[in-house]
This record gives C-alpha cells, structure tokens and sequence, in this order.
C-alpha cells in the first residue's frame, strides 16, 4: 500500500485512528497507577525476641547464627541487622532486582532453619519469622481518643483485634505495626513472699504448664448400645485474671493450698509497657503499614483507605481514626498537575501550530495526530507491564512536542504543493506527502532506535529508562503510522489552496489573509537571514567543527559541575522526626521531653495534625530514650509559598527546639521512592572490617560526625548509636554455686524470670491468642539492692539472696547494636544541605571518608544512597555515547554511507551541553528526569538533522551543488523544524514553570529540555549544512575513487 491508497480511502485511515484509539481507552482502564515503576529491591525481614536479654547477648546468641545461615542465599545484595536492649533481633536481607519476593522468603526461611539449633531455648519458644515487606512505610495511621474516654491499652487492643487482622488480609501488606501494647496476662511475682514458701520462678512456670492447658477428653458412649453419646470436653486454658490466681502452685497432705495469687498480683495487661503515643495531645497509637515487594502500593493504599473508613463507620463514640502520612497523597496531587500540564502542554502546541499555519483545519490535523498518539500509547502500555507513573506521564508530556512532528511536516508539504501551483487537494496531498515520506519514517525510526540500547540498562535507573523510552518510542511510532495514514485522507478532505486575491476576501477571512502575508513576508526575511548565516558556515567549515568541539568540551565541564542526584526531593507533605533523649532515660522522662517538643511544634501554621510516640524512633527503634513525631501538613493548596514547603517546616522544627539540651531533635522528609527506607535521609554506615573495640569504633564515628557536619554539602550528620548508656555487669561468682550445691545456670534463671521476664503460656479471649508472662513486681525491682530481696533455691531446699552468687559492675554500653554485611557498624544519617543535591552529600561523605577513617574502617550504603552511589556521572556519559553510536549506526546503514551521518552526530552533543547549562543557570540537579529527558533529545536532534540531509541530498541528486542543495535545504526545513522546536518548547513551558507539588521533578525534566532544544535546534541549523557539506563532499569522492579503480 502507498500514500495514494490511503488518501483515496479515508474511511479505512480513519477506522486506524479510530482503533488505535480504542485500544488505547481500554487500556487506560485496565492499567495500575503508582508513583514510580516498581523499582525496590524485594526485602525479606527477619525477626525474633530473646526477653530481658541485653544488646550484646541478642547479637551474640542469635543474630550471629542467623546472619552466618542466611548469608549467601541465592541474589542477596546486602544485609543488615539490629540488636536492642529490649531483646528484639531484627535482620533485613536485600535481593537483586528481579527476584521473586515469594522464593527470596522460602530461601531465607531454609536458611533460618539449619541455624534454629544454636539458638537459645528461649528464642526457640517465640520462633524466628521471615515475611517479605519493605523497609519504608506505605501508610502511617492513627488510632486515637481524643476526649480521652479511653487509654492507650483499649487503643492498643482494638486494633489488635478490629483492624489488625483483615488489614493484613490485604494483598500486599507485607507488616503492620503497632506501636502500643497487645493484651498479656501478666504474673507480678513478689519474690519476698515466694522466698517464704522456697518457690523460684521455674515453679510458677511449671504450674502453669501443668493446669493452664488444653486436652482432648474423648467422648462417653461412643461404639455402644447405648442411646446417647457425651462429647467430654475439658475447660482448657484460663481466661481471667481470676482464674489464673486460682492455680495451685504447691497442696499440702493436710489441705493446705497455695495459689497462684497468695504470691504473685495478676492482671490483664500489656505485653510490652514500652510506649506512651498521643495524637494532638490525646490518647492516641501510632500505626505503621510496610508493603511487600511487587505489590501496587496505590491499590495496597486504595483498599487500607477503604478497610479504615469502614472500621470508622462502626468504631465506637470516642474513636477517630487519622491517615497521618500516605504514598497516595503525593501520587494523585502530583498526577492532578501533571495531566493539568498534559492539558496546558496540549493548548500551547496547538496554538503555536495554528500561528504558523494561519488555519483552523491546519491546525485539527496535528490535533489529532497528539490525541491519537497519546491514546494509543496506553494499549502498549498494558502490554509491556508498565503502569501510568510519574515516569510515563512525563514521557507522554514530551511527546506532545514530538509527536506533532510528523503531521506538521505533512501539512507543510501540502501547502508547499499548493504554493507550487498545484490546485487539486487529492494530487497535492499525494504529491506532497511522497516527498516527506521517507524522511518521516527515516526520522521516526531513528528517534525510536535511541531508546533501544536504554531498554537493557538494568538497575533502579534503569527501569525508569525503559518506561520512558518505550513509552515515548511507541507514541512516536503511532505518530508516524498516522502521519502517512490518517493525516493525508485528512489533508485532502480539509485542505484547500489559499486565496491569493485579498480582494476575494471579507471580515475574518481579510484579516488572517493580511496577518498570513505579514508573518509569512516576516518569516521569508528570518529565512533570507538564517541561509546567509549557514552558507556563512558552509563557506568556512572549521568553524562549525570549532564550535562542535567547544559545545562537547562544555558538556563535560558542566556534566562533571552540575550537582547530582537520582531523584528529586519533593514536598511529599509529611515531616518525620526522630527524638533521642540522654542515654539512660526513662520512658517517664523522654515523655515529658516528648509533651515539651510538641507544645512547641504545634505552633507551627503549617501542621494539620501531629502525632507522638515514646519509646520508638524512626532512626533509633525501639528505646525508652527514643520517640518520634510526625507532622501532617496542610495541603499544598493552602501551602503555596515557599516558605511554607515542607523544606522550611523542616527549618521551624530546628529552630523551635535548638534549646531543649535534653534531646538530639533530626527532621526529615519521607523516603521519595517506596521500599527505600523510611526518610529521605542519606544511608551511611561505617563498619569495622576488623571487629575491634567498640569505644575505638565509636570515637571514630564522633570524629566522622563532626567532620561531616563541618562540610558545608551537609546540613546535618546524626547517629542514634550512643555508648553510654548505663548498664549492670552481671557476674556469677561459680565458686560459691558450686559450694552451694547450685548451677550458675540456675542463678541466671532465677534472675531472668525475676527481672527479664519470661513468656511461659498462652491463653485466649477475644477470640485471639495472648502471651502470658512472669515477671518479678516493679516496686521489689527498683535499683541494685533488690538483689538481697531476691532469692534463689539451693539443692538443700533453702533460700539464699541472689547477690551471694551475683555482682553487678557499673559499666556504660549501648542501648542497641546493628551490623551490615556482617560487620559489626555504626548507622549515620546526613541531610544534604540547602543548595546541595544528595549526589554532592555522598561525595563530601566520601571525601571525609577517605581523610578520617583508618584502614579498618569503611563506609558503606544502603537503601536509594546505595543506588545513587552506585551510578555517576561516568555511567551517565556511557549511556549517552551508546544511544548516540546506535544511532549514528542506523544512519549509517540507512545513507549506506560511515561518513554522512558524521554530519547529524557531530552537531548533537552541542544541543544536550545546552541541556546542562541551562540546568546549572537555574540551580537544579542532573537527576533521573533531566537524564530521561537528555535521551529524548538525542533522538529528537537527530531526528530534526534527519529533515536537512534528506533534502539536502535530494536536492544533491537533482544536480544541485553541494553547498547550494545544503542551503536549499536548510532554507527549505527552516519553516517545519522551527514549528516543531517551538511546539516542543511552549509544550514544556508549563513544567519550566511549575509550582507546588510535583514541581521539582517537572521542572528538571523541562528545564533540560527547553535548554537542549534551544541550544541544539541553533546548533543544528548552522552546522548540519556546513558538515553535510564537509562529509558528503568525502563521500562522493571515496565513490568516485572506487569507480575510477
């Protein structure tokens, strides 16, 4: 089929838009929507608790078997893990892109099983779990009173019961958290009373073993004549606090009975006592929702969103529920901007379109070819797995400049036809598009091979390459199938020559005739000037390689000045902080702390909501000298203002709490992209290669600290890490067991059940399964004297004090201990400072590295830090040489010549320096979007040159000279390639000028644009003549060599 069929068939071109289109709207039906491509590398959490064990001893006794089991498994990346004085274990493993979430659990699972045996009795009573979740939260929500009608543990224990379950029924909700205590019996043993009936701890376990249990009774009558059968059934495990005081611990021959609660006080409380939480001063508990990897989290968010409003519909009077932080937030603000700069984009080509044409049904046809080609990119979408993101709305942003292209240069042949003299529309449609027709496709082709080589980059910047260039390649493709379909039935059907006799014409029709003959007359004396500029260059050829050399040396200077980054930070509309208070602290005082921080932070007019935790940090875990707090800001409609960004929230936070001495306050955004920890913070952490002395480590890490808050790239480096925090050594004198007749093993029992605490049982109410739990009461366990308090029972029966056998030594620790890959480390976290990207932060984190640490030390990365500091400049620079080689090898094969297309390569890199120095004037950073967008530009440049050579060497074929078909050409393609650049231009315009959400990534993508497509479109027409010249000049002359041999 040829042009001609389709120009004499235009229901069959139409039914091609039309299907394409459709397909495009099924699409978009079916397609999911998230921030970003799915990018997080699948993360597998391993977790257990040791009860009342130190730091030290969980990493010892259990985190080391586990990490030495699970280290190696198949497409591990990295691993890290944490110890607390709490007793929690906590292991997070990270896998290659790629893996398959589900085989990474089942792998780490088998690993975790070989290493069950070496650890210690207690854990084995918990058991280790291994699920897949992400490091950084989906949801953080709130479950709050806020008439204060009802305490932190019902809070607690509603969600543990109403929400907690079916929330975790939703696919893809890797891990809920709640910060707050579930329901436990627990069993406040006096030991001054049990030392007078010689009982320890291991005798009210024992008891409970015995009578708080389940057993299967049979049934009476069962296999006999008899007439009815009795199912026997037992009453099973205690429920009440009550019931359990009714256990028998020890029954004399002459009826004497003790129970249970003659030595010890129970009640129904919490299993961990380690939380205060408050939301705008009220009762309130935090809750955190982690995903799992290769989930959706807008969908994941959509039906926690939907669970919550119908837990709040039933809940009782006196509950609210508050979303205080939600990935939805951010992605649907910023795709209400985004479409409403797809809308303005739209407006702006079309204007500049009707300005050049001066017609209406000029203008329709490139109308219709965007509208087209947008759609229809949704139907290959689906296909290709892709999801409308930020990614590939910003890709179909840009195309709206390029995919006018091709149905401008369609038009504008026609016109030419008719100017030629030509009177039938059906001959100047055809004639006309016969002669672009080659170079549409040949254009189009070559725009489309550039995003080819991207597509196998792998990589977190990879998969945002691929989604973009696939998308913008395959809308470019529609656009060119309807260029030579669609767009020629409609220029036969709509265009007409215009009337070249004013006299002809009244009202309107006057009046564009007489604004037609001045832009045109205006435009003819642009065109005059611009073809004595290029034969200027065409007459002096070293001038166009000078300034080719100049604009790549630039490029490299400004590629290696710009600062860099992989993302954008944006407003996502929340801060996170987290609060240390002095090693040591109690809950009761890091709370009071925590009530003074939020006084003051409530004053700030930006925050809509605020929420506070004791006893957990987002940075520091769980800690009684930890808490956190989370700010929900106003809306972005109401915080227009820069000073109002969350940047400057961030700023009033400092400022507001730089004189609370007590507390170590670090401010910081949410994690940019999902499943990449929880801030935005840079991931630093130092390791000990060697496993030396802890104080040495730490003194180091000081000195690493200050040097790094000394730079000025950072605005402030923070570790929770802490060595001083107060600790008892515990020692058993063996000696004095051994003459006791006692184990040291028994000594350190005794001590555990009094002072750490042991879960020993179970029971059920509410339907669900609760811990039940001994420990010693907490007015007989206040300090170090105690000890003379406690006692523990010798072979012989009696009791003796626990201090005869143990001595305790003041000494200074830390409250928790973390290793990465192994090692053990030290976390940091560091905010680049205002000015400076993160890339700018990581090479001041390296420098200082290299300067501070000795050889034993190192610095390593985890989370989007690791990503980021993984790609540079230098990998940015490949990508671009390997799109620019794959390019110049099309051209090759396409003018069957190595030299030609010398004459598009060359002028090229001059369009992407003006990329980067257009970024650099403005302040903003060589990031994942302005690279997208560099990429794009390679192909479009390309593409443009592509207009010039084809006609030059047509004009060349015609008998034309060299210099006079290069700027015949030029003059010829000045008319589409301006129209073009400057559709692309004003379509851009709206994301150069961006506010609000969203606008730090809408404004690096249009900046780098606008700049490359100035600075190259000028390269382009000035030195594509002068090297066309230069290269076809050398080409002819092989040829000639070729024939004469």
């Amino acid at each position: 089929m040829n042009v001609k069929t389709f120009v004499e068939r235009p229901v069959l071109s139409a039914v091609i838009s039309i299907v394409i289109a459709l397909l495009g709207l099924i699409g978009l039906k079916t397609l999911p929507i998230e921030q970003y491509p799915d990018i997080a590398p699948p993360t597998v959490m391993v977790m257990t608790q040791y009860y009342g064990a130190s730091a030290e001893s969980v990493q010892k006794s259990v985190i080391a078997p586990l990490e030495e089991a699970i280290n190696g498994v198949e497409n591990m990346t990295y691993m890290t893990s944490t110890a607390t004085n709490t007793g929690s274990a906590e292991i997070y493993v990270y896998f290659k892109q790629g893996t398959d979430p589900d085989m990474a659990a089942v792998n780490v699972q088998n690993k975790i099983s070989s290493a069950t045996a070496q650890l210690p009795s207690e854990v084995k009573v918990v058991g280790v779990q291994a699920f897949k979740r992400q490091t950084s939260m989906l949801q953080i929500f709130t479950v709050s009173s806020p008439d204060d009608t009802y305490d932190q543990t019902f809070l607690s224990n509603y969600i543990n019961i109403n929400i907690k379950p079916e929330l975790l029924r939703i696919q893809g909700v890797g891990q809920m958290v709640v910060l707050g205590g579930n329901y436990s019996m627990r069993i406040w043993m006096r030991p001054d009373v049990m030392a007078q009936y010689g009982l320890v701890p291991s005798d009210v376990t024992a008891a409970l073993a015995e009578q708080n249990i389940e057993s299967a009774t049979g049934a009476i009558g069962e296999n006999s004549p008899e007439a009815y059968q009795y199912t026997m059934k037992y009453k099973g495990r205690l429920q009440t606090p009550e019931e359990f005081g009714q256990i028998v611990i020890r029954s004399t021959a002459d009826g004497e009975v003790l129970h249970l609660r003659d030595i010890a006080d129970i009640e129904l409380g919490e299993e961990s006592y380690g939380f205060d939480g408050r939301q705008n001063g009220h009762h309130g508990v935090q809750c955190m929702v982690f995903q799992t990897a290769g989930s959706n989290a807008t969908d994941v968010n959509n039906q926690i969103d939907a669970l919550l409003a119908n837990v709040q519909a039933h809940a009782p009077k006196g509950v609210k529920i508050t979303q205080m932080m939600s990935t939805n937030d951010f992605l649907y603000a910023s795709i209400h901007n985004v479409v409403k700069t797809l809308i303005e984009a739209i407006l702006l080509v079309i204007l500049i379109v009707l300005l050049f044409l001066q017609d209406w049904c000029s203008t329709l046809i490139p109308f219709v070819s965007i509208i087209v080609s947008l759609i229809g990119t949704f139907a290959f979408m689906v296909v290709a797995g892709f999801s409308i993101n930020l990614i590939t709305l910003f890709a179909l942003v840009l195309v709206i400049g390029t995919v006018v292209d091709d149905s401008i240069v369609v038009v504008e042949a026609v016109h030419s036809r008719f100017d030629a003299g030509y009177k039938n529309p059906f001959q100047a449609t055809v004639y006309g598009t016969k002669d672009v027709a080659v170079a549409i496709i040949t254009s189009s082709l070559v725009f489309m091979a550039v995003f080819i080589p991207i597509s196998f980059i792998g990589g977190t910047s990879g998969v945002f390459y691929r989604q973009f260039g696939l998308t913008m390649a395959v809308a470019v493709g529609i656009s060119a199938l309807n260029a030579l379909t669609t767009c020629p039935a409609l220029c036969a059907l709509l265009l007409r020559p215009k009337e070249t006799n004013i006299d002809n014409l009244r009202g309107y029709k006057r009046w564009r005739f007489r604004f037609s003959d001045k832009w045109n007359r205006g435009f003819d004396r642009l065109t005059a000037w611009y073809q004595r500029g290029a034969a200027h260059f065409v007459k002096h050829p070293w001038m166009s390689f000078l300034t080719a050399a100049l604009g790549v040396a630039l490029m490299v200077v400004l590629m290696n000045t710009t600062k860099t980054g992989l993302v954008p930070d944006e407003d996502l509309g929340t801060v996170m902080i987290n609060i240390d208070t002095p090693p040591g602290s109690s809950l009761a005082t890091t709370d009071d702390i925590m009530r003074e921080i939020e006084n003051r932070l409530m004053t700030i007019p930006e925050v809509a909501e605020l929420n506070s935790t004791a006893g957990y940090g987002l940075i520091s875990g769980e800690s009684s000298a930890a808490g956190n707090i989370i700010l929900k800001l106003k809306p972005w409609a109401e915080r227009t203002r820069k000073d109002q960004a969350v940047g400057a929230v961030i700023g009033k936070v400092y400022a507001l709490t730089a004189d609370i001495k007590d507390a170590t306050v670090f401010a910081m955004a949410p994690a940019q992209i999902s499943g990449y920890g929880t801030g935005n913070a840079l991931d630093i952490n130092l390791e000990d290669k060697v496993g030396g002395d802890m104080h040495q480590f730490y003194n180091y890490a000081q000195q690493f600290i200050s040097a790094l808050n000394q730079r000025k790239e950072i605005s402030v480096a923070f570790t929770s890490f802490n060595l001083n925090f107060p600790q008892w050594e515990v020692s058993v004198d063996a000696a004095k067991c051994q003459r006791s007749g006692i184990t040291a093993n028994e000594v350190l029992a005794c001590l555990s059940g009094y002072y750490g605490g042991q879960y020993v049982s179970d029971f059920n109410r509410f339907g669900k399964v609760y811990k039940v739990q001994i420990m010693g009461d907490p007015k007989q366990r206040m300090d170090e004297r105690s000890l003379d308090n406690t006692f523990v029972r010798l072979h012989s029966g009696e009791m003796a004090p626990l201090s005869q056998f143990v001595s305790l030594r003041r000494v200074y620790g830390a409250d928790k201990l973390t290793r990465f890959n192994l090692y053990n480390s030290i976390s940091v976290s560091a905010m680049p400072a205002d000015g400076y990207s993160s890339g700018d932060a990581i090479k001041a984190v390296q420098e200082v590295a290299a300067q501070m640490l000795p050889s034993q030390y190192a610095v390593d990365y985890g989370g989007i830090t690791r990503e980021e500091s993984q790609s540079s400049n230098s990998t940015t620079a490949v990508i671009f040489f390997i799109c620019i080689v794959f390019i110049y090898l099309i051209l090759s094969a396409l003018y069957e010549s190595f030299r030609l297309p010398l004459a598009i390569i060359i002028a090229v890199p001059v369009g992407l320096m003006g990329s980067f120095l257009l970024t650099k004037i403005c302040g903003l950073e060589n990031n994942i979007y302005l690279q997208t967008g560099v990429i794009m530009l390679i192909g479009l440049l390309s593409k443009t040159a592509i207009l010039i050579t084809e006609y030059a060497s047509e004009r060349r074929k015609a008998g034309k000279s060299l210099q006079d078909a290069a700027i015949d050409a030029a003059g010829a393609r000045l008319r589409p390639i301006m129209m073009t650049v400057l559709t692309l231009i004003f379509g851009m315009l709206p994301m150069v000028a961006a506010m609000g959400v969203g606008a730090n990534g809408n404004r690096s993508l249009g900046t780098g644009v606008v700049g490359g497509s100035i600075v190259g479109t000028l390269a382009l027409l000035f030195l594509v003549p002068s090297l066309f010249v230069v290269f076809q000049h050398l080409d002819e002359k092989r040829r000639k060599n070729r024939r004469t041999e």
